[in-house]
């Protein structure tokens, strides 16, 4: 299986909402490093910087329902070098109180032994904390 083929069994494995199904994607020193003061981790009381594959599972696949409803996402792009894979997306969503929200995405994952070891996430922040806040 290419990096690639692992990122995408891992976004498979989000979309499950399973939060032991999505750790198995992870190192057991792995990081989710998202931008500091980003609405999602703001509205939900929660840290931007995830470390080992239970907190990023439990995130991803429980905490994430607290405050979005359906998701939908839509690929732009994958591109992968070695054991970068880096993930262009845009991200649609029901907020938990019904207003909609979307947002585009890059995700730089670093896999080291065919799990992921590092999630750098960047958005929209502004764009972000309009959708989620208002204003």
């Amino acid at each position: 299986m290419t990096n690639t083929e692992r990122v995408i069994a891992a976004w498979k494995a989000f979309a499950s909402r399973d939060p032991a199904q999505i750790a198995a994607c992870f190192a057991e020193d792995a990081e989710w490093i998202a931008p500091k003061g980003n609405a999602t981790a703001l509205a939900l009381e929660l840290t931007d910087h995830m470390k080992g594959p239970q907190q990023i599972g439990q995130f991803i696949g429980t905490e994430l329902r607290r405050l979005f409803g359906e998701i939908k996402i839509d690929f732009k792009g994958i591109h992968a070098a070695g054991d970068i894979v880096i993930v262009e997306e845009r991200m649609t969503a029901v907020l938990a109180d019904g207003r909609p929200y979307e947002n585009d995405y890059c995700f730089i994952f670093e896999l080291q032994d065919g799990l992921i070891r590092r999630v750098r996430e960047y958005m929209d922040t502004a764009k972000g904390h309009r959708m989620i806040f208002g204003g």
